[in-house]
């Protein structure tokens, strides 16, 4: 591995890694976005090209389906699939009970539906995104352009009655423009500090006209693969309530003729 890499990349790729491993032949795949999630589609190339793994995937955004393509995996859209049965993605923070905030990445839509349509979804992420309550990392809601300004002012209307620590919003920018996610819509950041009903802020936010989807993934997450920069890797299941470890050789020059 590069010495160049950052000991949070370490840890992302021992999570990717071992998630990699949960992909069967035949099977049909969400893949997320993210960087997490790019090193997942690259553990997956490997296994293509090395193993001649053949599998189905339905990328979250067009720069994870560029990726994967450019690794050899097959790319459908999701109504080509009809359902799948696993779906891997990163979290921008995991709570206890394995409720997350997702869209840090611009992608919430999307890895919304391609996650809920899945038999399964598991979560990958380096152990700082493990958190008590969520929310000190800031929210997105995905709002339509038509009237954002509206859509806003209604929301920070609505946080005024909820269990939140505070209630900044902010648009989020590409560069001088507003971001445009894949369907074209806008993004709000929420800076709350702690949320302290995700449900309840979850089903309001959706109820205010403008809002396309929030990032707050409940009752979504099966299982999380949380990575540490030695390679260790804590799986922790929600049906079973059970948490087992394993571990990941970080080897060197990883991925070097990946593209070669």
């Amino acid at each position: 591995m590069s010495p160049d890499l950052s000991p949070i990349d370490k840890a992302k790729y021992a999570a990717a890694r071992r998630a990699s491993d949960l992909v069967e032949d035949g099977m049909r795949v969400g893949l997320g976005t993210g960087s997490t999630a790019a090193w997942l589609v690259r553990c997956l190339g490997e296994r293509v090209r090395d193993e001649g793994l053949r599998f189905r995937a339905v990328p979250t955004s067009a720069r994870t389906a560029e990726l994967a393509r450019e690794l050899g995996i097959e790319v459908i859209g999701l109504g080509d699939a009809g359902w799948l049965d696993l779906t891997i993605d990163g979290a921008d923070e995991v709570d206890p009970d394995l409720s997350l905030i997702k869209g840090g990445g611009g992608a919430l839509l999307h890895e919304k539906i391609v996650a809920t349509a899945s038999d399964r979804m598991v979560v990958i992420a380096d152990a700082a995104k493990e958190v008590e309550t969520l929310g000190k990392f800031p929210l997105p809601v995905e709002i339509i352009g038509f009237g954002w300004q509206a859509t806003r002012a209604l929301i920070e209307e609505a946080l005024e009655s909820l269990d939140v620590a505070g209630r900044e919003t902010v648009l989020r920018m590409d560069g001088a423009t507003p971001y445009a996610t894949d369907e074209g819509n806008r993004i709000l950041d929420l800076h709350l500090g702690r949320i302290g009903d995700p449900r309840q802020l979850a089903l309001v936010l959706n109820q205010v006209p403008g809002v396309v989807e929030n990032g707050l993934f409940i009752d979504i997450c099966d299982r999380v693969v949380i990575g540490h920069s030695d390679g260790r890797v804590e799986m922790r299941d929600l049906a079973t309530g059970t948490v087992s470890e394993d571990r990941v050789e970080i080897g060197e020059n990883l991925f070097d003729d990946l593209d070669g």
